[in-house]
């Protein structure tokens, strides 16, 4: 998608294969991550789950994780959505979002992880994905602001996310603003049309 101006304009799949608009995520800082179960990394989820607890906690609705389970090295994550998703929760007690099976290298990678890929190249300006667990950040309007190694600990990264979040906060581009605004506006607009206009004032004292 070569007009994409942001993370919000792609739509994977979930783990049943239906339509995951990214919008649903839109406001929030988002870590992206190219996911295997049978890899060295794979203990990796581990150090994700825990960041991803410790964020939720810190910022309830203002950060998100999103696997996107990856079969292109090594062959290493080779099970179905189902398989997948049972392998996470059981052994690393995953509870963010772990969605359907893509490609992020090659003519069928999927258009998000392309965009991903060119907004952000790696290390001596390398596009390509080297292997599973890189990490994308995503800032609350949708920019790619950080991209990190395999090797780079998920731990490690609560710094940054965390100085991610708090700028969107000052730059009021958290869904969770959004929303508190629009909380605070929805009385005010009931009371003013509960109100009586002054000609239905006069009216009632005649």
């Amino acid at each position: 998608m070569s007009s994409a101006t942001s993370f919000y304009d792609f739509e994977p799949v979930d783990k049943k294969g239906n339509p995951f608009p990214l919008t649903d995520v839109k406001g929030k800082v988002v870590l992206v991550v190219n996911t295997a179960s049978k890899c060295g990394f794979t203990p990796q989820f581990k150090g994700l789950e825990t960041l991803y607890q410790e964020l939720k906690a810190q910022y309830p609705e203002d950060f998100t994780i999103l696997g996107f389970p990856c079969n292109q090295f090594g062959s290493q994550d080779p099970g179905s959505n189902d398989e997948i998703q049972s392998f996470c929760q059981l052994n690393y007690g995953v509870t963010f979002p772990v969605l359907g099976k893509l490609d992020v290298n090659g003519d069928k990678a999927h258009p998000v992880w392309t965009w991903m890929k060119q907004e952000q190249p790696g290390l001596l300006g390398m596009k390509r994905i080297k292997w599973n667990f890189e990490k994308f950040l995503i800032s609350a309007d949708g920019k790619v602001v950080g991209r990190w190694a395999s090797l780079t600990k998920p731990e490690s990264l609560k710094e940054p996310i965390v100085q991610e979040i708090e700028k969107a906060r000052k730059e009021g581009k958290l869904a969770s603003q959004t929303k508190g605004a629009a909380a605070e506006e929805a009385p005010t607009a009931t009371a003013a049309a509960a109100a009586p206009t002054p000609a239905e004032g006069a009216e009632a004292n005649l």
